[in-house]
């Protein structure tokens, strides 16, 4: 059984096996896609299917959990939190010389978040990697539900459309891709900027807003803001 250092909630198992199947992609993306059309537009005729993959990763008996490692040591994990009553997605980021997983954000209904800004997670997703979610396409779907920005670039469609032709056999990619940019995260879309070299954000539900009583410690929140951007600060944040 997989360990996550402190976060000890449920069985946790290796979901890499549902990444080959083209349905997990628009399944896991689905709280982006909101109302019958964008429903229509990613699932087409197999919605039963689909519905029938979402009853098998919501199963409480089993909690599929992704890991995407990044160059600075730090993982990624998404996690099916398949509590009844409590479903939902986590996003959670350790280093192995943490006592426990901090949480980026969380996909459900008491929703936490936003988790990053559109550079970081094209960052977290080109990062090279030889274990775990190795397929930057596969870790840009994956990660896209942690995403916040209100600040996006004119390529953002074009990356997203570009992952979801290569792994959905959704028939308009890039009508899916707009709406999922549109409709970005349960959460307001956040503004991003550099404190001190340190990305932060001003979401009332972000554990990367240092203004929330939440809020991640300095100290963590400068780790992750390096984690993420690979070392480097996103260019399109303003800076204090």
């Amino acid at each position: 059984m997989l360990k996550i250092p402190g976060y000890e909630d449920g069985p946790l198992v290796q979901g890499t096996a549902y990444l080959d199947d083209p349905l997990f992609w628009p399944v896991h993306l689905g709280t982006g896609l909101r109302g019958e059309d964008a429903q229509r537009a990613a699932f087409g005729a197999d919605w039963d299917a689909a519905m029938e993959l979402y009853r098998v990763l919501s199963a409480e008996h089993e909690w599929p959990a992704f890991s995407v490692p990044l160059s600075s040591g730090h993982t990624i994990h998404v996690v099916y939190r398949n509590i009844e009553g409590e479903h939902g997605v986590d996003y959670l980021i350790h280093h192995p010389a943490w006592p426990a997983a901090e949480t980026l954000a969380a996909d459900d209904g008491h929703f936490m978040g936003p988790g990053m800004a559109w550079p970081e997670l094209l960052s977290a997703a080109r990062q090279p990697a030889t274990e775990g979610v190795t397929d930057p396409d596969a870790r840009l779907l994956l990660l896209f539900p942690a995403l916040g920005d209100a600040l996006l670039p004119d390529d953002a469609t074009a990356a997203l459309t570009t992952a979801l032709t290569a792994l959905t056999l959704i028939e308009e990619p890039a009508e899916v891709a707009g709406t999922l940019l549109e409709n970005q995260g349960q959460w307001a879309p956040a503004h991003w900027r550099s404190a001190g070299g340190v990305c932060v954000n001003d979401g009332g539900h972000s554990y990367r807003n240092p203004g929330n009583a939440f809020a991640l410690p300095e100290e963590r929140l400068r780790e992750i803001s390096d984690a993420l951007n690979d070392g480097e600060v996103a260019a399109h944040q303003a800076s204090d």
